[in-house]
């Protein structure tokens, strides 16, 4: 990172003005380049009395499900299941989950996209992480729907609950621990769990009643609920979260350990257009991928991101789609809104200069057919014309116009 001193100011300043302006109690907060964290820190205050720092856990809320959905299209990829099967394949019980008049059945594919038509949920899924298997089946005998199934993007967080009971049908094991041993364990994420991250050090929950801050809801536990939003991570974990999700898009990607390259490109690429949205004064197209949002900033070119929020905390990861660049940020307020100070950080590193610009990668063969024209401009031959063009060309205009 070009004036490495001086961005790491110009981060800092950052978030000493999202901590004042947001009245947060800590944020903990880091940059990748070239897929690697170069720069961490933390501000505020934990309950130690000492300001956070990258290995320091929070709970990260919706961030979670992009780990959900990796194991799912992990599962998939391995014959287990079938993104475009009803979900009442596997789990009959959830046959009451069926849309207004004239919708598709859900299936698995339109709850990772956010088309299942199922309504939001964020208030009431956030106060219910813990919800027993019997609670879950309760919650589905009537569930709202806000549209068709397939129709138009719906944020729902009950359709992730629905994803892990699917799993759980199909395995026999939660996609929690799918979660855990496919992808936390091999990846080295040892700071990303589902459980209560006791004896370690860990943001506690906060919120502002009436202009004061204070402690929030008692931390829920691992239930049905948790598969959209439940893990605890930290800033260093994440980060390798990111680089690993990002290296897929990479023009050499090969598979790692967890998930595909292609199945992890699927995960980044837009399945549910949303339309423009404005954040920190930036208007762009978003949509929604398979756990992931993405929005074509002018700039800053294709970014992928998810936010996380529940009661006392407010997360967000965001990256540069192929560039190994990104930007996390954790926060212990409620619904702090860290996904503006990721697009800040982002976007003031690249009116700074600090970002690389994006590689031009010129495929193979173009650069054999870039040769091939050199020399045939050079000395031209009908021959050797003939060998490189399609038939149409001396049709759209002659050769002896082009050798001219």
């Amino acid at each position: 990172m070009n004036g490495a001193a001086t961005q790491r100011r110009l981060l800092d300043e950052l978030v000493e003005r999202s901590l004042a302006q947001h009245r947060c109690p800590s944020i903990a907060w880091g940059v990748l380049e070239h897929g690697h964290l170069v720069v961490a820190g933390g501000s505020g205050l934990l309950h130690d009395g000492a300001p956070p720092d990258e290995h320091t856990r929070y709970r990260i809320a919706s961030m979670s499900k992009s780990f959900t959905t990796a194991a799912v299209l992990g599962l998939r990829d391995d014959g287990v299941l079938r993104l475009d099967d009803p979900i009442t394949t596997f789990a009959p019980e959830l046959a009451d989950v069926v849309g207004p008049a004239g919708s598709q059945a859900v299936t698995l594919r339109h709850l990772l996209s956010m088309t299942s038509g199922l309504a939001t949920d964020d208030a009431w899924a956030d106060r219910h992480l813990d919800l027993s298997p019997d609670e879950l089946d309760l919650a589905v005998q009537r569930p709202l729907f806000a549209h068709r199934v397939n129709e138009s993007f719906e944020y729902s967080n009950l359709g992730f609950a629905l994803i892990g009971r699917v799993v759980w049908r199909a395995t026999g094991t939660r996609v929690q621990d799918h979660v855990s041993r496919r992808l936390l364990e091999p990846l080295g994420l040892h700071s990303t769990t589902w459980t209560f991250p006791d004896g370690t050090r860990w943001a506690h929950p906060r919120r502002l009643v009436e202009g004061e801050e204070v402690d929030d809801a008692l931390v829920l536990g691992d239930g049905e609920m948790a598969p959209m939003g439940g893990l605890w991570s930290t800033v260093s974990d994440l980060a390798r979260w990111v680089a690993w999700l990002d290296r897929a898009n990479d023009a050499e990607a090969h598979d790692e350990v967890g998930l595909s390259a292609s199945s992890r490109r699927e995960m980044q690429r837009m399945q549910t257009y949303i339309g423009t949205s404005t954040v920190v004064g930036r208007t762009s197209p978003s949509g929604y991928g398979f756990g992931l949002n993405m929005r074509d900033d002018t700039d800053l070119g294709m970014v992928v991101a998810h936010s996380g929020g529940l009661p006392g905390y407010g997360s967000n990861m965001r990256w540069m789609k192929g560039r190994g660049t990104g930007a996390i940020a954790l926060a212990n307020l409620f619904y702090a809104p860290m996904h503006e100070l990721t697009l800040e950080m982002l976007a003031a590193l690249h009116d700074a200069g600090a970002i690389a610009p994006t590689p031009v990668q010129e495929a193979p063969l173009l650069e054999s057919a870039a040769r091939r024209l050199v020399a045939l401009l050079n000395d031209w031959s009908h021959q050797r014309a003939d060998d490189l063009f399609t038939d149409n060309v001396p049709l759209d205009e002659s050769y002896a116009l082009r050798a001219a």
